[in-house]
């Protein structure tokens, strides 16, 4: 049960950034900033973390032997996964894009065929295989979500749809595609913090990139978008990817369990819908949306009881 507790304790800082990222979209700010800043803020502080610690030349060690990869898969989680989030925040409320957002939950399950596993009795790898049970639990608890915003989505624009959709889309098979490699690569050799520091510093000069197109188109962002990136980098990239990464690091040869830790990623939407009603005076849910929310809590408890003996 722990790795799943760490997964919806991780998804309650998470929701922080669909919310505030919409906020800044509405207030003006540029994704461009909104993307890198978040990554920006939050290298000094996984930075300080690790070198107290004392675990900072192990890290750069692991880096200097493959660098390549570390650079590749590190864009690929972080940067092919937030900058997609933040254009989506452009055209969508934080509701739609953090229930869209629930699609990688399947993504992460149609993905273990990418990936070798060692048989515990030893023997050559062999393919990873989707994880059949779990994938039809986590289509039930994505059915949830897509009744929680069957009313919502009806009052949208087909620009607001593809633009809120489609980018989503590509984050959420991007982000566990390179949550998966990297813990593939590093294969236990670092802590949680020692991998999050390394995939934020690997991926730096995607960011960078962004950055200067910010610049460039959108000038210098102002106070508020700065201060609300600090919020984002310290709740969801420090706090939360944190807590993600080392619920996934616990159940990293098993399928199926990672799957369900992946799966605890839906209780997202239900947080950013608490925030948005609380910060944004969004209104309550109607009782279509209640059915909806009713659903995933049922898939959710029947996703952790399956799970929780393995």
């Amino acid at each position: 049960m722990r790795p799943i507790l760490l997964g919806v304790l991780s998804s309650f800082f998470f929701a922080v950034t669909f919310v505030l990222n919409r906020m800044m979209e509405l207030n003006g700010g540029s994704w461009l900033w909104s993307a890198s800043l978040r990554y920006l803020f939050m290298a000094p502080f996984l930075l300080a973390v690790v070198i107290g610690r004392g675990n900072l030349a192990p890290l750069l060690r692991l880096m200097k032997q493959d660098l390549s990869r570390w650079v590749l898969w590190s864009t690929v989680g972080f940067g092919l996964f937030y900058a997609p989030l933040c254009i989506s925040a452009a055209y969508s409320p934080g509701w739609l894009v953090a229930g869209t957002w629930q699609v990688t939950i399947v993504s992460g399950s149609l993905l273990a065929p990418l990936f070798w596993q060692s048989p515990e009795a030893g023997g050559a790898p062999v393919r990873g295989r989707i994880p059949r049970k779990g994938l039809a639990i986590s289509l039930v608890i994505l059915a949830g979500i897509l009744l929680l915003q069957a009313n919502h989505a009806r009052s949208l624009s087909a620009a607001e749809v593809l633009g809120g959709i489609l980018p989503v889309l590509v984050a959420s098979f991007a982000y566990p595609l390179g949550n998966r490699k990297m813990m593939a690569l590093v294969d236990g050799r670092l802590d949680v913090f020692q991998r999050v520091l390394g995939m934020t510093l690997a991926s730096l000069p995607f960011w960078l990139v962004l950055a200067v197109a910010g610049l460039a188109t959108a000038g210098v962002p102002g106070p508020g978008q700065v201060a609300q990136s600090l919020i984002i980098a310290l709740s969801a990239g420090v706090v939360a990817t944190g807590l993600f990464f080392q619920a996934t690091d616990l159940v990293r040869q098993d399928p199926a369990r990672l799957a369900a830790v992946e799966a605890t990623q839906s209780t997202e939407v239900l947080f950013a819908l608490l925030f948005e009603v609380l910060l944004l005076s969004a209104p309550l849910p109607g009782s279509i949306a209640w059915a909806g929310i009713g659903i995933i809590v049922i898939g959710m408890i029947w996703h952790s009881a399956a799970h929780a003996s393995a």
